[in-house]
């Protein structure tokens, strides 16, 4: 019983670890990255679809993007989709080849990522805090229907805040590397 909250308890945590890290790969840094790319989504044959299934994203160079579509007919569509994204990007047509290069960033845009990338951090702390609390409570109904001894509620209690700060250390490992991503340069 115990050992099943402290698994939900875990593999929730790791959840919450892997959204950051999908949230944090979507922040441009000054390099190319074809991530950069994935909440884009392409009309293709009346639905949306996401633009790594219809064409293929490769790095021409630290500061530009290439997307070949499987199909000729695909080009305008996809250039379209980029172009009507927020991520304020140009792309340039030439053929079947769409490049897109990602301009430098300056200071201030710096500053307002960091920002965003600690706001994000921060989500995920409090995910991992509020996961800890409702492992805490299931420990402590246990322990109110007479299932569990205290020693063993208290043990629980510490092998839960054992996993919650590893994996809020792996939180703000992830943070400072984008952190330094963002400022280097």
């Amino acid at each position: 019983m115990i050992n099943d909250v402290q698994q939900d308890a875990s593999s929730r945590m790791k959840k919450s670890v892997a959204a950051l890290k999908s949230e944090l790969s979507k922040i441009r840094t000054g390099r190319a990255h074809p991530s950069l790319l994935d909440q884009i989504r392409v009309t293709y044959y009346g639905s949306e679809t996401p633009l790594s299934q219809v064409a293929n994203v490769a790095i021409e160079d630290s500061r530009t993007l290439t997307v070949t579509p499987w199909e000729k007919s695909m080009v305008q569509a996809v250039e379209k989709a980029i172009m009507s994204s927020d991520l304020g990007l140009n792309p340039a047509t030439s053929g079947t080849v769409i490049r897109i290069p990602l301009p430098p960033l300056t200071e201030e845009r710096r500053r307002d990522l960091v920002k965003l990338v600690r706001h994000e951090a921060e989500n995920a702390r409090v995910a991992i805090r509020n996961i800890r609390r409702d492992a805490n409570s299931e420990i402590k109904e246990l322990l109110k229907e007479k299932m569990i001894s205290e020693d063993e509620a208290h043990s629980s209690e510490d092998k839960i805040q054992k996993i919650t700060d590893q994996f809020i250390k792996e939180i703000e490992k992830l943070l400072e590397q984008k952190e330094a991503d963002l400022l280097s340069m």
